[in-house]
């Protein structure tokens, strides 16, 4: 999915009451958003748009698999996605975006949901992202313990155990 219009949604356009647009999203989206985080996915977004008079109440459910990188060992990993956020958005003189409101230009009328949507997206995924014990890339969970445990190996030789700490450790004995 390269073509990008079809997120720029006219809201002059819509009736007053309930709009719905759905949107399927590949790993064209994400190369055309520039997606920094996630770089491909297969997921559906279908938003709900309320019009009451010049505000519009924008309502996401985004479901589907983003591709993540793991934090562990670099594979690449599914993640889930389940999302449900909410956008207000207002006709207004200027363009501009303050918390969940967004105000369009009145006279250009046109709100690119792109960039939002991926957002969504991006939020929903947690923080750390690890594949399931014993699914990381074997070759790559050897190295990283190699490395933690030649790192542990050298913190324990420079660093002498403090006499205080140890006149307090005979104390708990």
């Amino acid at each position: 999915m390269s073509d990008m219009e079809s997120f720029k949604i006219n809201l002059k356009d819509l009736k007053e009451g309930k709009n719905l647009l759905e949107f399927d999203l590949d790993d064209g989206f994400f190369e055309a958003v520039g997606a920094p985080d996630i770089r491909k996915g297969n997921l559906h977004t279908m938003i709900s748009i309320h019009r009451v008079g010049n505000t519009f109440q924008l309502d996401f459910h985004t479901t589907g698999v983003a591709i993540v990188q793991c934090n562990l060992c670099l594979d690449e990993m599914e993640q889930p996605v389940d999302a449900e956020n909410r956008l207000w958005a207002k006709l207004g003189e200027d363009s501009s975006e303050e918390d969940d409101l967004v105000a369009v230009d009145e006279d250009e009328g046109i709100l690119d949901v792109a960039w939002f949507i991926y957002e969504f997206i991006d939020l929903s995924i947690p923080i750390r992202h690890v594949h399931a014990p014993g699914k990381c890339n074997p070759a790559m969970m050897k190295v990283l313990e190699e490395h933690s445990a030649s790192r542990r190996g050298e913190e324990e030789e420079e660093k002498p155990v403090d006499p205080r700490w140890a006149a307090l450790a005979k104390l708990k004995d």
